[in-house]
């Protein structure tokens, strides 16, 4: 017994399946860019730096 979607035939079914794989792949192509993006705009963020290089090098572990 076949089964078929909406359409009536399985290639309705094929081709509804590679046009959601399409938009997934779109989806994380889209997805990626951004995190690119978010880690280069990261990189440009200078680091904070103190006049007085010794203030942060002891940390006290007691407490």
């Amino acid at each position: 017994m076949d089964i078929s979607g909406a359409g009536g035939s399985a290639t309705s079914g094929a081709s509804l399946e590679l046009a959601s794989l399409k938009l997934a792949k779109s989806q994380q192509k889209q997805e990626g860019q951004a995190t690119l993006q978010l880690l280069e705009s990261a990189a440009d963020v200078p680091k904070s730096t103190s006049a007085n290089p010794a203030v942060g090098a002891n940390v006290n572990t007691y407490a």
